[in-house]
């Protein structure tokens, strides 16, 4: 952090909060396109570590959630065969808002507006610390991975490649 503050309150910290999970906040100068490695290098944390929100819909138009490692990209044609449907593809920005409530950018997998199945790249479950997007751009949340699998109970998948 960059400067002291209070996190902001979001829906993810709300669900947090009551599903009783500790985790520590974390706020940076959010870049436009910057993704996940402007927040590594401004929390000065591991690139592998920051977990992205993306948010996906099959051919039928149902909405998912994938968790990645931030220096990892989805094969979507792997995680369709893996969830046993015939293609994935991510969905453009004014949809994952109305399917989430969140803004492209910040983007959280805790308190969606719906609740949505999410799959998680199953090395991430391995980490000891992941820090994933708090419900605002710009502010993400540390905790261990367990704590995120006892509240959204994600599917694990193995779909991730190398990024370009």
């Amino acid at each position: 952090m960059k400067r002291e503050q209070h996190a902001p309150q979001t829906p993810a910290t709300v669900f947090l909060h009551r599903h009783q999970v500790a985790y520590s906040s974390h706020l940076y100068a959010y870049e436009e396109h910057g993704g996940t490695r402007v927040s590594a290098r401004e929390l000065n944390v591991d690139e592998h570590a920051v977990v992205k929100t993306l948010v996906m819909e099959d051919e039928a138009g149902k909405p998912l959630i994938v968790l990645m490692h931030g220096d990892r990209k989805v094969s979507t044609k792997n995680l369709a065969r893996q969830i046993g449907v015939k293609s994935v593809a991510p969905c453009a920005p004014e949809t994952a808002q109305r399917h989430t409530g969140y803004q492209v950018g910040g983007t959280s997998p805790f308190g969606t507006k719906r609740v949505l199945p999410v799959y998680i790249e199953k090395s991430i479950l391995e980490l000891p610390l992941i820090y994933i997007n708090g419900g605002r751009r710009g502010f993400l949340v540390g905790l261990p991975p367990r704590e995120l699998a006892r509240v959204l109970a994600p599917r694990p998948v193995e779909c991730a490649l190398a990024a370009a």
